[in-house]
């Protein structure tokens, strides 16, 4: 690529804000301002103008790209980033001087006292589809604005603006942000607020409703969708959580949902944000049930934090032991709301759970790796390796489990007159509320021990810092259940199949199986299985299989799909079951009708 030249540069920069250049010159507006161009969404680039104002005595200004955003893995958006350009706009237009520090980091020199205003001019491409991560195309765009917007280290704090420009005709943009003072641009405090808001623009539908002293909005991107059903889903969703809560830590909340046919982990799953959430999934029933676990978030992670995350490091990994409690309780809430809104059944609800329990013994790390360990090793998951069964359990299906005999232990020592609920209702008068962070160990075992008048430091000792096997008769018989795991012989892939960013993939493969013959190999992109996406849950699809069964794997490898025909493989397996003791004393009776209806005595 030829380099451009300083009047090419100047036209450049001049040309990208022109339609923003009145709307960023008023000073009643942000300090730092930024214009993001949708005009060529078949390119997949977004063209972005970020204009800083210069402080006095500033000799230059350092701009820097996240490393990381939306998972806890460092991704390096800046390789995505070309043709870093700065000018000053006034008093005439030149051509600044840009050096590039690091993979992430560039340096503006100002080389005159009379440079004011600086625009920094890039592009990045992108072309993923959320929640976790961006794309422009010429169905849609989805931005996490952290993907794509720099910012200035030691000005984040500082007001800020972005205005979008060069939207397809009869496309919309929206944002759980303000409004701007032109259409299609969006404010806010700081830049923290500014990226922690994703924005949706395209052909969506749209509609609204109050719930619990608070108004939402609904997004939808999806072929076809029950809106009757969701709207019921979301209002029940909302109305028992911020029951729960206390009330709405916000005024409006905003819900995007792509409901599609979605295979890859890029666009399955859901994202949390201060008032808003993105939620990407297959079916509409997937879509209500992350829409549970992702509105909890409201107050687990985005308002109850940890300190541990606590400024936000843009630039390298963030270590936290809270993730079994951020995520992990967030999930066992997320099934809470289910059933106890009437989405899912009690059966249902306890079917889940026994499948956590069964996916948990079968990974032969949780001997050796904590629930607070798996949560600090969260950046490793980008890697294969990793999330192998005998290298790592996962700090959701852990904390998930970890929740549920937590509210037991609490209803137990309290006779059910205190639980797991009223712990999350002291954090959020004690931090949330106080704009304070607890301590990653020692602020969520005080919590429960205010709430239980007892100590509960064994119980951290063994289950959260420590790798003890979970006493699952005791916890579950307080409630009157009752954990069955019964083995039995069962299908087997040959290969262990892993969730990763790049979709789900082969981990490991079984030497001698019938899938190693037939040519599978570890790193295989699973694209289909008999025609259907390859199932999420795993697990639970083999259940239904029988040893011997033919199957076709449809597979992705070096850019390349591949299809294999081969016979299951057959394991010694374990099935879990949880089920209610059919008479339960009064205490037990009291304690599990608690459990599941969120009451206490």
């Amino acid at each position: 690529m030829k380099r451009a030249s300083l009047k090419q540069i100047v036209r450049l920069s001049a040309a990208i804000g022109l339609v923003g250049l009145a709307f960023f010159s008023q000073p009643a507006f942000a300090t730092i301002r930024y214009q993001i161009s949708l005009a060529h969404p078949e390119q997949h680039i977004f063209q972005v103008s970020m204009q800083v104002d210069a402080r006095e005595n500033d000799g230059d200004v350092t701009v820097a790209l996240p490393a990381w955003d939306a998972l806890y893995q460092i991704r390096d958006f800046s390789y995505r980033v070309r043709d870093v350009h700065a000018t000053n706009l006034a008093p005439e237009a030149t051509a600044l001087r840009v050096q590039k520090l690091d993979k992430q980091t560039w340096q503006i020199s100002l080389s005159a006292s009379s440079v004011r205003t600086v625009n920094i001019a890039y592009s990045i491409e992108w072309n993923e589809p959320g929640p976790f991560s961006s794309q422009l195309n010429s169905h849609h765009a989805f931005l996490n604005l952290a993907q794509a917007l720099m910012y200035v280290p030691d000005r984040r704090g500082e007001d800020t603006v972005v205005l979008f420009s060069g939207i397809p005709d009869g496309w919309r943009t929206i944002a759980a942000l303000p409004a701007g003072s032109v259409p299609n641009s969006f404010t806010a405090a700081s830049y923290d607020a500014l990226v922690d808001a994703p924005v949706e623009a395209g052909k969506f539908d749209e509609f609204e409703f109050d719930s619990g002293g608070a108004h939402f909005r609904v997004v939808v991107d999806a072929h076809s969708y029950k809106k009757g059903t969701l709207e019921n889903a979301l209002k029940k969703i909302t109305a028992y959580q911020l029951q729960l809560m206390g009330g709405p830590p916000f005024k409006e909340f905003t819900f995007i949902f792509h409901i599609g046919p979605y295979s890859e982990i890029g666009a399955g799953g859901g994202m949390e944000h201060m008032n808003s959430t993105a939620i990407a999934t297959g079916s509409l029933d997937s879509a209500i049930s992350v829409a549970a676990h992702e509105f909890f978030h409201v107050w687990n992670v985005k308002r109850i934090r940890p300190q541990s995350l606590e400024p936000v490091d843009f630039s390298k990994e963030q270590y936290t032991r809270a993730l079994w409690f951020a995520e992990g309780v967030t999930s066992t809430y997320q099934y809470y709301t289910l059933e106890r809104t009437g989405l899912w059944s009690r059966d249902t609800l306890l079917g889940d759970l026994a499948e956590q329990v069964c996916e948990l013994e079968a990974r032969q790390a949780r001997r050796w790796q904590s629930a607070e360990e798996s949560s600090m090793d969260a950046w490793f998951e980008k890697y294969d390796f990793y999330n192998r069964p005998d290298r790592s359990i996962w700090y959701y299906n852990k904390g998930q489990i970890l929740g549920v005999v937590l509210d037991l232990e609490i209803r137990d020592a309290t006779d059910n007159r205190k639980s797991l609920d009223d712990v999350f209702r002291l954090m959020n008068e004690k931090y949330a509320r106080q704009g304070k962070f607890y301590d990653d160990s020692t602020g969520i075992r005080s919590a429960v021990e205010e709430v239980a008048g007892t100590s509960f430091q064994s119980f951290f000792e063994k289950y959260v810092s420590g790798t003890d096997a979970i006493a699952y008769d005791g916890f579950f018989g307080a409630g009157g259940l009752v954990l069955k795991i019964e083995k039995q012989d069962s299908a087997d892939y040959g290969f262990w199949p892993s969730l990763t960013l790049n979709g789900m993939v082969v981990a490991a493969i079984e030497s001698g199986s019938a899938a190693e013959a037939a040519g599978v190999k570890e790193g295989d992109v699973l694209v289909e299985l008999n025609g259907e996406p390859f199932p999420r849950r795993f697990t639970t699809w083999l259940g239904g299989q029988s040893p011997g069964q033919n199957v076709n794997l449809r597979a992705r490898r070096e850019g390349e799909e591949k299809v294999f025909t081969f016979a299951l493989g057959a394991r010694s397996d374990q099935r879990c079951f949880i089920t209610e003791v059919p008479r339960p004393t009064e205490r037990q009776r009291r304690v599990r009708d608690g459990l599941l209806h969120g009451t206490t005595d």
